[in-house]
């Protein structure tokens, strides 16, 4: 289609064929969210049949296991004084003890294969969980795209008059968007869900060790648990924040940065120890610039606080009339950068953020010789 023949009649023909197909989209997600649920509520009643059967067949277990243990020692009484004993006797103790033995077998095969089928269960139930709390986030995400395409984007289209312009700032919009969903996907997945799942296990586990051990070793399990229970909502709450801090937009970049190292510093009991300097003055800068370094000291932190394992990490800012210099030190353990490393998203995402800002980017890391991120982005020319 050529740019002559782009109408507002041609663009809105193109925005009801968005709206139907974003629509259509909403709706095949709702249904995989209800189907989600349905075989969600058909697995839970299974669980619960499920542990019914693993009771009953461990209490089976153990009235077998009391009945062979007697058998047997029938059968050694037998052996011993077998000349007392007739030879039906004899053939009768032997039996029931054989008899009984391939009981217990079958019964904790039985027992492991029940126990296997729970676990099974209980991992899809936390995965179908997933999947319903995502797909409701997205069907909620989709309602407000279509708002704003049935409302809003139609009045940009009475202003808009260059289509190209609009064709590609559409786009651009659902692509920034599939990627943020993508990103929170992954941090979700690989942080408060996995750490959720493992409390259910662990929860389990208590149980068992309570019944089985004593309470003061359930008790250590439960203090374990606790700190997994609150390292997962530090990843919810740092997930929140990553979606916006609003501090950024009131008080601006170097207050921000000192009060998120601050508190990070104070959530970690003060190890490792994080100090921020900032040399220059301290004046606002575009948004758009503030957002991006901040993103980028934040992603170099949360790095060395997952990897490094490090006891000091310094930020230092420096303002310049020309350029805005930033550096994430850490004393942690390193690692080799001639080793590629599959999926490195973070890293990825502070190249690609450097690379809008026009700026440069040198990561230096020695293993045992800690980690230097700096970063060197041009100060735009409204801010000088």
């Amino acid at each position: 289609m050529s740019k002559n023949k782009l109408t507002s009649k041609v663009l809105d023909e193109i925005l009801d064929k968005i709206i139907f197909t974003v629509d259509d989209s909403k709706g095949e997600i709702y249904r995989i969210a209800e189907d989600a649920r349905k075989e969600y509520g058909q697995l839970k009643q299974e669980l619960e049949q499920l542990k019914r059967q693993v009771i009953e067949t461990i209490t089976e277990g153990e009235r077998i296991e009391m009945h062979a243990r007697l058998a047997r020692q029938r059968l050694s009484e037998v052996s011993r004084h077998f000349k007392i004993y007739t030879e039906p006797e004899v053939k009768d103790a032997y039996e029931k003890a054989h008899g009984l033995q391939t009981k217990l077998m079958m019964n904790r095969q039985t027992e492991a294969q029940l126990r296997s089928r729970r676990d099974e269960v209980e991992r899809r139930l936390v995965a179908l969980n997933e999947t319903m709390v995502r797909a409701d986030h997205l069907v909620g995400q989709i309602s407000v795209v279509l708002n704003y395409l049935t409302s809003d984007l139609r009045q940009v289209g009475e202003i808009v008059e260059d289509a190209i312009q609009k064709e590609y700032f559409g786009f651009r919009i659902i692509e920034a968007q599939e990627e943020e969903r993508k990103r929170l996907s992954r941090e979700i997945h690989d942080g408060p869900a996995q750490m959720l799942a493992n409390v259910m296990m662990r929860s389990e586990l208590i149980e068992r060790i309570y019944r089985e051990r004593s309470p003061e070793e359930a008790l250590q399990e439960i203090r374990d648990l606790r700190k997994m229970v609150r390292s997962a909502l530090y990843e919810v709450r740092r997930i929140i924040y990553d979606l916006r801090p609003m501090a950024l937009d009131d008080l601006g970049l170097v207050p921000t940065l000192r009060k998120y190292l601050d508190t990070i510093e104070e959530y970690n009991n003060g190890y490792p120890k994080i100090t921020f300097i900032s040399i220059g003055q301290e004046k606002r800068i575009p948004s758009k610039l503030e957002v991006a370094l901040f993103r980028l000291v934040q992603e170099a932190v949360a790095n060395a606080l997952k990897h490094a394992d490090a006891s000091d990490i310094q930020v230092k800012m420096e303002m310049k009339d020309q350029h805005v210099m930033v550096t994430v030190r850490d004393n942690g353990k390193g690692f080799d950068q001639s080793e590629k490393k599959e999926n490195s998203f973070g890293l990825m995402g502070m190249k690609e953020r450097v690379d809008l800002l026009e700026g440069e980017l040198n990561i230096t890391s020695k293993i045992g010789s800690g980690t230097l991120v700096m970063v060197k982005v041009p100060m735009p020319a409204s801010a000088k």
